[in-house]
């Protein structure tokens, strides 16, 4: 039977790496994106160029009144497009960057990381619990930010560290369903997320890619056939792990 992924933010950056990787080694697609409706069904033409079946919905990751109605259209595709009621593997990687020193760091935007990255992936996955099968794969995306730290990231990188913790609940409460939860930890990564300062700052650039083992910061491919590994055969014993994609940053 084909596998089927469904996977949050999936228009652009690491979701959309992700996304192709998978496609690449057979994966069929439900991919999501809140404004980006151009990227996310050019996205879906590549999967199908790729001889993959594919779909983009909406989704505001960060609005959980939104989330039964969005699980509806998922249970919908599922029917139409695949003859099925349940996907395979879940990337939680909808995701919003906000930078501010501790003391700046307002209530708006505290709510606004929590609703996205705490609250969202909380509620999103107990929404599509029903749909995700037997033996399934969860892999929830956090931060190398919650093992090293940088000024500027308290609250984006708390929201993340409580990810953490939720993974390895979810995966002792779903094991006896052999679902299998991970999470993926990625190091600086050259993509547009928070603005693209990893990408496009040429100082903090080099900073960064000086304190890590491998000599550079991450591209999305380093990130993207990571995750899709994780959902490859041979990988359903690894559960409850933080696995971090850093390139051995500040070792």
């Amino acid at each position: 039977m084909t596998r089927i992924a469904l996977i949050t933010g999936g228009s652009r950056g690491l979701g959309r790496n992700t996304a192709l990787h998978l496609a690449r080694q057979g994966v069929d697609l439900v991919i999501t994106y809140r404004t980006a409706a151009a990227e996310a069904e050019a996205v879906v033409a590549e999967a199908r160029q790729l001889g993959r079946t594919a779909v983009a919905l909406p989704l505001d990751a960060g609005d959980s009144g939104t989330f039964a109605a969005f699980t509806g259209a998922v249970r919908d595709e599922l029917a139409h497009r695949w003859g099925r009621d349940t996907f395979d593997f879940l990337v939680n990687n909808a995701g919003i960057g906000r930078n501010a020193p501790f003391g700046e760091v307002t209530e708006d935007v505290f709510d606004e990381l929590m609703n996205v990255h705490l609250k969202g992936v909380f509620f999103l996955t107990q929404a599509l619990l029903p749909l995700l099968a037997d033996g399934g794969r969860i892999v929830n995306l956090s931060t190398g930010l919650t093992r090293f730290t940088l000024n500027g990231y308290s609250a984006y990188a708390s929201m993340k560290g409580a990810v953490e913790v939720l993974t390895r609940y979810l995966a002792k409460e779903l094991g006896p369903r052999g679902i299998a939860v991970n999470t993926v930890a990625p190091g600086p990564v050259e993509t547009d997320f928070s603005g693209g300062v990893v990408r496009d700052n040429a100082e903090l650039n080099s900073f960064l890619a000086a304190q890590t083992a491998l000599g550079r910061t991450g591209q999305p491919d380093d990130i993207g056939a990571s995750i899709a590994a994780l959902l490859t055969d041979g990988t359903g014993w690894i559960t409850a792990q933080r696995i971090e994609i850093s390139g051995g940053t500040f070792l």
